[in-house]
């Protein structure tokens, strides 16, 4: 008797299983912050930079370190300090007297994923040093430009801009980033196991990698494949325009945020195991891709977060 053969299962499942190991993992390690993670996860599938700001000691170095584990790709870190200067994270060309010449010398720079540690303590010149990095994925020392390693990912981690020794990031350094995201403090539950588990930067180093670089390269392939109908397009223009309105910001969204904002939401479907994008998706990552790239105006006392929220609350779903 001849057995039929298997019903073959949809590309977006076999996602969907690959996603849902991932997150398995990085949820064992940080606890108790499985919004945050899933955000995490959506901002590396849309090819995008990450910045993670809060107060000291609340895992955003440990998490960095997982999602760069977990993804199986190569990882460098480096701690910003008001005397770090570019070549520290470039790299320098040193003369080597058996060479009779300069040899280059890459700086950690030169990683799939490197973790800015405290980006807002180091001078405005050296956060400048990475602005062509996050944008060209390359970088150029003494005349000669030098492609990075593919996939790059920036992992900022920065603490509150009234704290003693920061530096506030610059308009052009913040658009880099594609999401911003707070951890917060945990619940008791997740603090109890914090306190009565294992160390988790222990943990993260130990992890094994769930996906390949080149799982991670399909994953980005199937981001850009979700579909984005006509009424969720008419959408998101809508939003963009009102953010340019003058009622809600200073200064509007860019079309590179738009482009940004989109490859976001269709990371949010794909996770979710959809294959295409719907206005609840724009709706998530909102507050998470445009919140730092906007100035609030004529609300006193209201974050732009807060304002952005208000703000898509006054637009009619499509």
């Amino acid at each position: 008797m001849q057995h039929a053969p298997p019903t073959p299962q949809p590309p977006h499942a076999e996602h969907r299983r690959q996603l849902q190991a991932l997150l398995n993992q990085l949820n064992t390690v940080i606890v108790g912050k499985t919004a945050q993670v899933r955000d995490c996860v959506a901002c590396m599938l849309a090819g995008g930079h990450l910045l993670i700001e809060d107060v000291p000691g609340v895992g955003k170095t440990t998490l960095a370190h997982a999602l760069a584990r977990s993804f199986g790709l190569q990882f460098a870190r480096v701690q910003f300090t008001a005397d770090l200067m570019p070549g520290d994270l470039v790299g320098v060309s040193i003369y080597e007297r058996g060479r009779e010449g300069f040899v280059f010398h890459p700086g950690p720079v030169f990683a799939q994923v490197l973790l800015a540690d405290e980006i807002n303590r180091a001078s405005p010149k050296t956060q400048s040093a990475l602005l062509e990095a996050m944008e060209e994925k390359q970088v150029t020392v003494e005349g000669e430009t030098r492609p990075l390693p593919q996939p790059f990912f920036v992992i900022a981690t920065q603490n509150p801009t009234d704290q003693l020794g920061t530096f506030a990031l610059p308009e052009s350094q913040l658009d880099r980033f594609l999401m911003r995201i707070s951890l917060g403090y945990p619940d008791r539950a997740a603090e109890r196991l914090l306190l009565d588990g294992a160390d988790r930067r222990d943990m993260a180093t130990q992890l094994a990698p769930v996906l390949s670089p080149a799982d991670l390269a399909g994953l980005q392939r199937a981001v850009l494949g979700v579909h984005a109908a006509g009424p969720l397009l008419d959408y998101l223009q809508e939003v963009l325009a009102a953010t340019r309105s003058g009622r809600w910001f200073a200064q509007g969204l860019s079309p590179r945020a738009g482009i940004a904002l989109l490859r976001a939401a269709k990371a949010q479907a794909l996770i979710d195991g959809r294959d295409y994008v719907a206005p609840d998706d724009i709706q998530a990552v909102l507050p998470l891709c445009v919140a730092h790239r906007l100035v609030p105006v004529g609300t006193a006392g209201r974050g732009a977060v807060e304002q952005v929220r208000a703000m898509v609350d006054a637009i009619p779903l499509p």
